[in-house]
């Protein structure tokens, strides 16, 4: 029962943020970017929802592969204008940021004790990513191109910083054990993946990089 109410719940949570990131922007409150991090940042929160209540990996996996399909033909049509960026039609990244969600829900809840490490990728690509493309977008001044796309110094740091904080938080509550190490290293890697992975393929990279990483580090 708890599951078909985390399938709900996480319908209805995912298109509160949505709905309020497209009032904000109505209102000239959010801008271009500010709406797609706004959203950005705050669907990683669905980890929150489905450690909550997902206790089966096929469950778990539901609502992130309908918006897979979902955010394709956002993309395609431009269904929901506050996510896309360039009118939808300028890289997959909406797309690749539900096939992360999918592959890491999948693969982190079959065994529901390896959860938060699926939250270690996924609030690490919301929080360091979001807050890195606005922070730097923002205040970056001195922009520098790697594989086409346009970086900032103030970004990198503002994912360093973000990702250790959001690693730390996570690994102080479901793993205590050298969680300062830990959180380093995976601030430091997801840094790397952000920086040097293509457009909109660090929704891909960052999470399922960040993830991985602490898995290796961590039990193998």
């Amino acid at each position: 029962m708890n599951n078909l109410i985390g399938i709900i719940i996480s319908i209805i949570f995912v298109f509160v943020v949505i709905g309020i990131s497209t009032l904000l922007t109505k209102k000239n409150i959010l801008k271009d970017e500010g709406s797609r991090k706004f959203i950005h940042i705050g669907v990683s929160n669905w980890w929150i929802i489905a450690m909550i209540f997902f206790d089966n990996y096929i469950y778990a996996s539901i609502v992130p592969a309908l918006f897979v399909v979902l955010n394709y033909v956002s993309y395609k049509k431009n269904l929901f204008t506050a996510m896309e960026r360039g009118g939808g039609k300028e890289d997959l990244g909406t797309v690749y940021y539900a096939i992360s969600l999918f592959i890491l829900s999948l693969i982190t809840f079959k065994n529901t004790n390896y959860s938060y490490i699926g939250a270690l990728g996924i609030l690490t690509m919301g929080y360091g990513d979001g807050f890195a493309a606005v922070i730097g977008k923002k205040y970056g001044r001195k922009k520098f191109e790697v594989f086409g796309s346009k970086k900032s110094l103030i970004g990198s740091i503002t994912m360093f910083i973000a990702t250790f904080i959001v690693s730390y938080i996570i690994l102080s509550i479901f793993n205590p054990t050298s969680n300062l190490f830990y959180s380093f290293i995976l601030a430091f890697s997801a840094t790397l993946l952000e920086l040097f992975t293509p457009k909109g393929f660090d929704n891909l990279s960052v999470p399922l990089g960040t993830s991985m990483i602490y898995y290796v580090l961590a039990y193998l």
